[in-house]
Formats: structure tokens, sequence, C-alpha cells
């Protein structure tokens, strides 16, 4: 197993909720980690930022690891969710409120509720 694959793969195990992304949370480097981020934050999601333009073997290892081709990459605990187009269509849906009620990840539900409110 590569150093990276085995990187991320502790990654995902040990926290519940993390974001493969182009910058961090608090600094989004491009306009769909930004989204993700943004709504995770906005929901008071508790997760881990990975910013893979701080580490080429990363930012490939992620796309082989999932088999997706691109980033940002969610993974709740330990699965992969999807990338930006998913999870806003789980957001809008209510399908995201209801993994992380699943999975037992804390989350504003007036914040989720806000979002789908300012999209109708």
């Amino acid at each position: 197993m590569s150093d990276a694959k085995k990187k991320i793969e502790e990654t995902v195990k040990a926290n519940d909720v993390v974001l493969y992304m182009k910058g961090t949370k608090s600094m989004p480097q491009c306009g769909f980690s930004s989204k993700v981020a943004g709504v995770l934050n906005y929901m008071g999601v508790e997760y881990a930022d990975v910013n893979v333009l701080a580490d080429e073997d990363i930012r490939q290892g992620i796309k082989e690891y999932s088999d997706w081709p691109t980033i940002p990459q969610l993974y709740v605990k330990g699965e992969f969710v999807g990338g930006c187009d998913i999870i806003t269509e789980m957001t809008l849906s209510g399908e995201l409120d209801q993994l992380l009620e699943e999975t037992g990840v804390t989350f504003d539900k007036d914040a989720a509720e806000k979002i789908r409110e300012a999209n109708a």
C-alpha cells in the first residue's frame, strides 16, 4: 500500500467527516470546494479538511482511493459520499440530513432547512 493511500485511509477512519478539498475550510481555493465547505460550515458539521493542493501524492491518491476523478470529496464515517454536485443535491433533498442523522453526526437542522428554503 502506498504511503498516500495509507495516510488517506487513516484520516478517513480517524474522523467522522472528512472533506478532501482544494484549500482549507476557512480558505477554499476553488468554487466547488468552497460550496461544499460552505454547506458543512453553515450546518455546523465538525469535519477534518485535507488540502490536496499541499500534497500532490494525496491529490492523486484520493482520486484512486475513491475511484472518483474530481475534488472535493466528502467522506462520512469512512464511506465516500460524493463530490460537489452530489453533496449539493443531497443537501437540497434532505438526504444529507438523513445520512448525518443515521451516522450520528451532529449538525444544525435549522441551518439545513434554511439552505433548502433559500434554494426553493
